[in-house]
């Protein structure tokens, strides 16, 4: 099984420890490194402003800068550490051919993948993938979304589940891109016991990835030798989520510490 990783520069989970797991169980034929733009990034950040409005928005900013300030380091501190299992199970990303690009839709991304000739491409990417570039895979491109679709559609849907209460859709959906957003055929559920009231939305997250990386690589293979089959998800609700917000975060966290049990008294 050929394959190829799509991911951010910035993001070392996936460019050093996904590429590594992804080259443990199939011939990883290349990687395709985004490096945005700070236009590219500020226009993510207006579109998110038109969606929901500037009142709104400033609780998005709000969301920032708290999680920024209280919750980064120790964050950080937890995603070296798994970073350094990973890299232990896995070892190091082998020399594979790297093209780093603006845009995951760049001419030279097609011309990459036609190279590659990959069965399948994990896309781990902020940008939506144009027909041209996710019909290269022969068994198409697939999202390891951190969300339970379709109910938890695009961005940060554990965060949404977590804070509409809805536990039992706090997951990871592997699914294949089509041309909307997350709304490709599903090929498994994944999650773990989370513990909502000591773990932030971001931890959280990751920590759906890397809970269920051997169910993944073998859903990856049954999915590559064409054997996996979609779920079905007709007549389920849909909904499309964005950033999260401060509000919905500290009401979040209220809920789950009133669920922890009390201590019995000595």
């Amino acid at each position: 099984m050929r394959t190829v990783l799509m991911c951010h520069a910035e993001d070392a989970f996936d460019r050093e420890g996904l590429a590594a797991w992804l080259a443990s169980f199939s011939d990883l034929a290349g990687l395709v490194v985004i490096e945005e733009t700070g236009t590219q990034k500020q226009a993510r950040v207006r579109r998110e402003l038109q969606r929901v409005g500037p009142l709104r928005f400033l609780d998005v900013l709000a969301m920032r800068f708290y999680y920024r300030f209280r919750l980064a380091a120790a964050d950080h501190a937890w995603m070296e550490a798994s970073l350094a299992g990973l890299r232990a199970r896995f070892g190091e990303v082998p020399a594979v051919p790297e093209l780093r690009v603006s845009s995951a839709n760049a001419p030279e991304v097609a011309e990459f993948l036609t190279g590659c000739k990959p069965d399948v491409m994990i896309a781990r990417s902020k940008q939506l993938l144009s027909k041209r570039i996710f019909r290269i895979p022969k068994q198409g491109c697939l999202v390891m979304h951190p969300g339970i679709c379709p109910e938890y559609r695009n961005a940060h849907g554990c965060f949404w589940a977590l804070a509409e209460r809805d536990l039992d859709k706090v997951g990871l959906t592997l699914l294949r891109i089509d041309t909307g957003v997350d709304t490709g055929p599903v090929h498994g559920y994944f999650t773990y016991a989370f513990d909502e009231a000591n773990e932030s939305h971001i931890r959280i997250q990751y920590r759906m990835v890397l809970e269920n990386l051997d169910a993944l690589a073998q859903r990856i293979r049954d999915i590559a030798a064409g054997t996996a089959k979609p779920l079905d998800v007709t007549g389920r609700p849909s909904g499309v989520w964005g950033q999260p917000w401060l509000s919905r975060y500290l009401r979040w966290k209220r809920a789950a510490l009133d669920k922890q049990p009390v201590a019995a008294a000595e």
